[in-house]
């Protein structure tokens, strides 16, 4: 069976990825892909749940591509110092000095302020005349952008040059691997930390700085950077997608959204989970690279290959969800993989969760009728295999 090239603007592949996995996992768990960037051959995909599980949590799957040879002559930049690209015992030392501050009380005394800033950016969809919107523009972007902004502590953040630099690296627009993006933002970032280190606040980038262990551990300057860098563009990126492609979900099945306006208390939180898991914003983890020779899912993986997880794949798996291809917001879906598993699990899932719970509530309950607008543009999506998502979502009310 010919396979996609998962790393370029395939339409029919970006429309429906889920088609794709589902072939290759009716064939097996693990299968050899194409990938347009040939430093990442041979590159193995995982689409089968129980071994994308395996995968995201194997001690022999590397994170940290500086210290393998997959990409030779590409620079690592100050952004790159990150928990996601690195491996324990780095991970692990970056991970607990982030974890003593980005505490579930810090998140959800932002829960106010949220909710302020979804109330301001309906109003202002809800004061249009023409009684439309492009969704992404008017609420998914600028709801997530404005809270992580906030709260790092850079709330003026030039939102159009991120927003372009954390396309590029998320989804390049060049299938040549290129650190370009990231050393841009790196410098970028470098000004905000600098900044915020001379004038410090009550906001996670200051206390990010201020923090040490009780060995006197602290993060270097250049991990400050990296750590700004992984929670700006994680930390929006995943909401946006979160909230377009929920949208997108509900308004394509309208029982379903009736049931949700019936008990919004009862329905929302299990809602939520069903739309990661039925249309997550991510559609496949960043690579992995084989320390050692291994085996996935009953597949040989050489030492040096490259490994692709594929969350999309893995959470529409029949073995672990019945009727997988449906959405249903009364479905368990416990245990999906949306914010991936393991030791890079998401740290910002609950910042993201109640993000999208007082966005959903917000949007539905302001606009009773609202659908997708058939005057507008057709879907144009996100290019890339990693996020899953539109650039544009049209809507009416």
């Amino acid at each position: 069976m010919p396979q996609p090239d998962i790393s370029v603007n395939d339409t029919d592949f970006h429309a429906d990825p889920y088609s794709y996995y589902a072939r290759l996992r009716a064939a097996g768990p693990v299968h050899h892909v194409e990938v347009s960037a040939s430093e990442y051959a041979p590159t193995l995909l995982v689409v089968g749940y129980e071994e994308a599980r395996q995968a995201l949590n194997h001690p022999g799957l590397s994170k940290d591509w500086r210290s393998s040879a997959v990409l030779p002559g590409i620079a690592a930049t100050a952004a790159n110092s990150n928990m996601l690209e690195t491996d324990p015992p780095q991970h692990t030392r970056l991970r607990r000095l982030v974890a003593r501050e980005f505490t579930t009380r810090r998140v959800q005394a932002m829960r106010p302020r949220v909710q302020q800033i979804t109330d301001e950016l309906l109003d202002g969809m809800a004061a249009r005349p023409e009684r439309s919107a492009d969704l992404v523009k008017a609420l998914a972007f600028p709801l997530p952008i404005t809270v992580i902004g906030e709260l790092l502590g850079v709330p003026h953040l030039d939102r159009e040059r991120f927003s372009y630099w954390s396309k590029e690296v998320l989804a390049p627009t060049s299938v040549t691997p290129s650190t370009t993006a990231h050393q841009t933002l790196s410098e970028y970032l470098a000004e905000l930390v600098d900044a915020k280190a001379k004038d410090p606040g009550e906001d996670l980038l200051s206390a990010l700085i201020r923090t040490s262990d009780e060995d006197g551990d602290a993060l270097s300057a250049t991990e400050l950077i990296g750590m700004a860098f992984l929670l700006l563009i994680a930390g929006h990126e995943t909401t946006v997608n979160l909230i377009s492609n929920g949208t997108r979900a509900l308004l394509a099945h309208p029982d379903q959204l009736a049931d949700l306006r019936a008990d919004y208390d009862g329905l929302l939180d299990g809602a939520i989970e069903e739309m990661l898991r039925y249309d997550g914003p991510v559609q496949n983890s960043t690579y992995r690279y084989a320390r050692e020779d291994m085996e996935i899912g009953g597949t040989a993986v050489p030492a040096g290959a490259t490994v692709l997880i594929s969350l999309a794949g893995a959470d529409r798996d029949p073995g672990r969800y019945e009727n997988p291809d449906a959405f249903d917001i009364r479905r368990a879906p416990q245990g999906h993989l949306a914010f991936g598993h393991g030791l890079h699990f998401c740290i910002g899932a609950p910042l993201a969760r109640m993000e999208g719970a007082i966005a959903f509530r917000g949007l539905l309950e302001r606009f009773p009728d609202l659908a997708e607008d058939p005057a507008g543009d057709p879907p144009s999506w996100i290019g890339g295999s990693l996020i899953r998502g539109v650039t544009r979502l049209p809507v009416r009310w």
